[in-house]
C-alpha cells in the first residue's frame, strides 16, 4: 500500500478547505468573499513556486522519481485538480453574488448600468483612471511586452465585418493604484458595486476612438512566472546585490501559468499563447470573466453587522500590568502570549520598555517578515538611538519579501543597527529575541521564542506563541545561537534547545522512539503534534511506527499533509484534523507523554525536510506546569472541534468532523473564552 503523498497534491487539498469557507453559510457573507481572495493568491504562489519547481525537475530530462510520483506525473494531476476546482470556485462566486443581491448589494458589470450610473462611471473614468492606462498594440511582427507577474491585463479584440485581420491590445488593470472595486451611488436602499475591470471595458470606445471597428471586446488574462530566486550561499554585502538582481531576473522569469476568459476568441488567445511561446502542456487555464480574485480580500465592508465577523476584542495578558516593568514579572514566571487572543502591542511595548530601560545593554532579534510599517523596527531603531547595541539577523531569502528586507536592512544600518544577512547555505527562519541587561554588576539576560513572525499585522490572523523566559540555562542557549551567526564555524551544544539542522531531527525521534518504548512496556505513551506541515518521509515513518506500537498518536497539521493516516490494514488509522476558521493556525507545539511528565516544545520549525535540515530553526521546552496546562488544553479544545475542523484521511476528502454532541465546538472560540475566563 502506497503511504506516502505528493506535498503538492496535499497543498492543493488544504486550499481546497479555503475555498469550502466561502461556501459555508455558517460564515458571514463578506468573509466569504475574502476566503476567495486567500484561495485565489494562495493558488498564485503554488503556481510561482512549486509547480515552478517541479516544472524545473521535469525539465531535467531524467524526471526524477520523487516520493508521491514523478514531476510530470504530479504537474498532470496537479492540473486536473486545478481545473477542477476553478470550477468550484466560480459556482460558489455565483452564490455569493446571489446571496450579496439578498442583502441588497449588488455588482454590475459595463452592460448592466442605468443612464445614471453611466454617467457616474464615466466621469471617474475621465478624472480617476484614463491618465493611468497605456495600451500596447499586439502584432505578428512585434513581440509582447514583459508581462508583470502579480498584474492583470484585458486583451482587447477589434474586428470589422468581412475584414479577417483584428486589431489587439493589451491593457494593464491599475489595480495597484486603484481600488478594483468601486462603488456607485446607492439608490432606494441599494448598493452597487461595479468592478475597475469592467470600468475600463465601459469606456474602451473611447480608449480606442481612432480605429475603424464595429465589434470591440475585453478578455482578462493572468501571467504567473518561476518565482524561485537562484542565489548561491555566499553571505556578504555582494549577497544583498545577489538578491536584488534575483528579483530583476524575477521579472522576466519562464511563465508556469496562463488564465483567460472562456469567452476569449480562438484568434486572440492563439496570437497570445503564440508570443507567450506556451505550449500545449504548459499550464494554460480555461477561466472566468475576473482574474486576480486575491482583490477580493479587500472587498468593501458594507451592507449590515452580520455581514462580516464580530470585532474581535485581543484579551490583556493578566500578568501585563501597567507601570510594572516586565523584567519585574519574568523574574517571577515565564510568560506565553497566544496571538492574536493577546494584543501584539505587549510585544512592542516590551521592545520599547528595553529601548530606553537605562539597564539594558544590548538587544538581538531574528526578523523574516515584519509589517509594511513596522513599529517592531521602530523600538529597535529607538533603541539604537538610546546607546543599546541593537543587531538584528535579517533574512534576506524570506519569499516575497526580499525587496522589503533589503529596504529594512539599509534602514536599520543607517540608524546604527548591526545588520547580518544569516548564515552561509542555511535560511535563518526561527524566531528569536535577546535582551541583556546589567544592574548592580549583575548581567540579566531575557529571551523569547515564538512560532510566528514579529510582524503586527499578520498578528491579528496568524494564530501564534511567543515564550519569554529569564530561563537562565535557555537564555544562555538562545544567546549562543547569536553567536553562531556571527562564528558560523562554531556549532554550540545545547542542553534544552533543539536546534536544525544539527540535532532538531535527531532529537525528535529520539522523543518518538522513547514514547514507542513506553507503549511497548504498557505504560502510557502518546504524541501530540500541531503543525503547518507534515512532508517529511521519514518522520512520517517513525509515526506510522508508534501508532503500531500503540502510541496514541494525533496529530493536527493546517496545510501540507504527505502522510496516509489508513497506513496500514492490521492497524487503526492515525487521527488527524486540519482546522480552518477566521484565524490562520500557525503555531507549532510538540507535546510528547513522557510517561505522565509531559514534554513540551514551542518551534518555529514544521516536519518538512526543509526546516529540518536547511534551516536555522529552534523548538524550545515549556517547563512552566501552568503554561503546559494551556499548551494542552489549547491542544484538546481544537482537538474537540466539530465546527471548522476536517478529518485528514487518505483520500483528502475534507469530511467536516461529525457532532457527536448537540453543542458546536468552534476551537478558536472556545480558546478565546478560556483565555478570558484565566483572565
Amino acid at each position: 500500500m502506497k503511504n506516502y503523498r505528493a506535498k503538492e497534491i496535499s497543498w492543493l487539498s488544504f486550499n481546497e478547505r479555503l475555498l469550502q469557507e466561502a461556501e459555508r453559510k455558517e460564515v458571514p457573507l463578506i468573509e466569504r468573499i475574502k476566503f476567495l481572495g486567500i484561495y485565489s493568491n494562495n493558488l498564485d504562489e503554488f503556481f510561482r513556486v512549486r509547480v515552478a519547481i517541479l516544472k524545473r525537475l521535469a525539465k531535467l530530462g531524467k524526471d526524477t522519481e520523487l516520493y508521491g510520483g514523478k514531476p510530470s506525473e504530479i504537474l498532470k494531476f496537479i492540473h486536473k485538480i486545478v481545473i477542477r476546482q476553478s470550477r468550484y470556485f466560480y459556482t460558489i462566486y455565483e452564490k455569493i453574488l446571489k446571496d450579496l443581491e439578498r442583502e441588497d448589494i449588488f455588482l454590475l458589470n459595463e452592460l448592466q448600468l442605468n443612464p445614471e450610473q453611466g454617467d457616474f462611471v464615466r466621469a471617474y473614468f475621465e478624472k480617476k483612471i484614463r491618465p493611468l492606462l497605456m495600451p500596447v498594440i499586439i502584432s505578428e511582427e512585434r513581440g509582447l511586452p514583459d508581462l508583470k507577474d502579480e498584474a492583470i491585463y484585458l486583451a482587447i479584440h477589434l474586428k470589422k465585418k468581412n475584414h479577417k485581420k483584428i486589431v489587439a491590445a493589451l491593457i494593464e488593470v491599475p489595480t495597484d493604484t486603484i481600488s478594483r472595486f468601486i462603488l456607485l451611488p446607492r439608490t432606494n436602499h441599494k448598493q452597487y458595486i461595479i468592478i475597475l475591470d469592467d470600468v475600463i471595458r465601459y469606456e474602451l470606445g473611447d480608449i480606442f476612438y481612432m480605429y475603424d471597428f464595429d465589434e470591440i471586446g475585453a478578455y482578462t488574462i493572468k501571467l504567473t512566472r518561476d518565482a524561485e530566486l537562484e542565489i548561491d550561499d555566499e553571505v556578504s554585502e555582494n549577497y544583498v546585490k545577489k538578491i536584488a538582481l534575483g528579483l530583476e531576473k524575477r521579472k522576466e522569469a519562464h511563465p508556469v501559468r496562463f488564465v483567460h476568459d472562456k469567452e476569449m476568441p480562438d484568434e486572440l488567445l492563439s496570437l497570445l499563447l503564440r508570443k507567450l511561446k506556451f505550449s500545449k502542456d504548459d499550464a494554460v487555464i480555461r477561466g472566468g470573466r475576473y482574474h486576480n480574485f486575491k482583490d477580493f480580500v479587500d472587498f468593501p465592508k458594507i451592507g449590515g453587522e452580520h455581514l462580516v465577523y464580530k470585532t474581535f476584542q485581543p484579551i490583556r495578558h493578566p500578568h501585563i500590568k501597567k507601570a510594572i516593568p516586565f523584567i519585574q514579572v519574568l523574574k517571577e514566571r515565564d510568560v506565553l502570549f497566544h496571538f492574536p487572543y493577546h494584543p501584539f502591542d505587549h510585544f512592542i511595548d516590551i521592545l520599547r520598555e528595553a529601548s530606553i530601560d537605562p539597564f539594558v545593554r544590548e538587544i538581538k532579534i531574528t526578523i523574516y517578515r515584519v509589517a509594511k510599517y513596522s513599529n517592531v523596527v521602530n523600538a529597535l531603531i529607538n533603541a539604537a538611538r538610546n546607546g543599546k547595541k541593537v543587531t538584528a539577523v535579517l533574512e534576506l531569502q524570506a519569499r516575497f519579501d526580499e525587496k522589503a528586507n533589503i529596504q529594512w536592512a539599509n534602514r536599520l544600518k543607517d540608524e546604527g543597527v548591526k545588520v547580518m544577512y544569516g548564515v552561509p547555505g542555511l535560511k535563518v527562519h526561527s524566531k528569536l529575541v535577546y535582551i541583556s541587561r546589567k544592574e548592580k554588576r549583575q548581567e540579566l539576560s531575557y529571551a523569547a521564542v515564538g512560532t510566528g513572525n514579529f510582524n503586527e499585522e499578520s498578528a491579528t490572523v496568524f494564530s501564534d506563541h511567543l515564550l519569554f523566559t529569564c530561563n537562565a540555562e535557555i537564555v544562555k542557549e538562545i544567546g549562543n545561537i547569536f553567536l553562531f551567526f556571527e562564528k558560523n564555524f562554531r556549532i554550540p551544544r545545547f542542553k534544552h534547545l533543539m536546534v536544525a539542522p544539527f540535532y532538531l531531527r535527531n532529537k525528535i525521534i529520539r522523543l518518538i522512539n522513547q514514547e514507542i518504548k513506553n507503549a511497548q512496556a504498557c505504560k502510557k505513551a502518546f504524541i501530540y503534534l500541531k503543525l503547518n506541515n507534515l512532508v517529511d518521509l521519514r518522520m512520517i515513518h517513525y509515526l506510522y511506527k508508534a501508532k503500531a506500537s500503540g502510541v496514541d498518536v494525533r496529530l493536527n497539521v493546517r496545510g501540507m499533509f504527505s502522510m496516509m493516516p489508513d497506513f496500514h490494514p492490521e492497524y487503526a488509522p492515525i487521527p488527524a484534523i486540519a482546522l480552518i476558521d477566521r484565524f490562520l493556525e500557525h503555531s507549532r507545539i510538540f507535546i510528547f507523554g513522557n510517561q505522565g511528565q509531559p514534554k513540551i516544545w514551542l518551534s518555529s520549525a514544521d516536519l518538512m525536510g526543509r526546516n529540518l535540515d536547511r534551516r536555522v530553526e529552534v523548538a524550545c521546552p515549556v517547563y512552566d506546569s501552568e503554561l503546559q496546562k494551556e499548551l494542552v488544553k489549547m491542544f484538546d479544545i481544537q482537538w474537540k472541534d466539530n465546527g471548522s475542523a476536517r478529518i485528514l484521511d487518505n483520500e483528502l476528502s475534507n469530511t467536516l468532523k461529525k457532532k457527536k454532541r448537540s453543542r458546536t465546538v468552534k476551537g478558536q472560540q472556545a480558546f478565546y473564552e478560556y483565555l478570558k475566563e484565566r483572565s
